[in-house]
């Protein structure tokens, strides 16, 4: 059974798209990604159909990193029963995915700098001009995230 992740940021544009295409490079380099869905969304409806924004385009490129066609969409409460696990960027986005859903019930909604020893928001490059540092946060938490569900489902097997 795939373990299902939406990655979710505020436009759906820099940082949740670019933490998507980064955990999907991390499964393939360990060859499961086959055992994944990953995608990302927006808890806003600001964006909704553009591209990523091209600064956060080339600092996936610079990497190695080609995501394919992606275009922002929007979060909807009905994701929350279509998802193993919904990764917040900062504390703005946990609360309105709170919104968006109800609650969490399930305890699906984390964040993603939770995962790591120190914590925080991703930086969001979009006030900082700095996709470097928002490319870092997502790769330090994307593999924090990864290490986190093997070692659970090691525990389940």
């Amino acid at each position: 059974m795939k373990t299902k992740i939406m990655f979710v940021c505020h436009g759906n544009i820099c940082r949740s798209p670019m933490a998507e295409f980064i955990f999907k490079k991390l499964l393939e380099e360990k060859g499961i990604g086959k055992d994944f869905t990953v995608c990302s969304s927006a808890t806003s409806r600001e964006e909704l159909g553009n591209p990523i924004y091209p600064p956060a385009l080339r600092e996936l490129r610079k990497h190695g990193i080609e995501p394919s066609s992606k275009y922002a969409v929007q979060l909807e409460r009905s994701d929350y029963g279509r998802y193993d696990l919904f990764v917040g960027m900062d504390r703005a986005n946990i609360r309105n995915m709170y919104n968006i859903f109800g609650g969490d019930p399930e305890n699906k909604v984390i964040k993603l700098m939770d995962m790591t020893g120190r914590g925080g928001d991703v930086a969001d490059p979009w006030y900082t001009g700095d996709f470097s540092v928002t490319y870092r946060d997502c790769l330090e938490g994307s593999a924090a995230l990864l290490n986190y569900i093997l070692e659970e489902k090691r525990k389940k097997s």
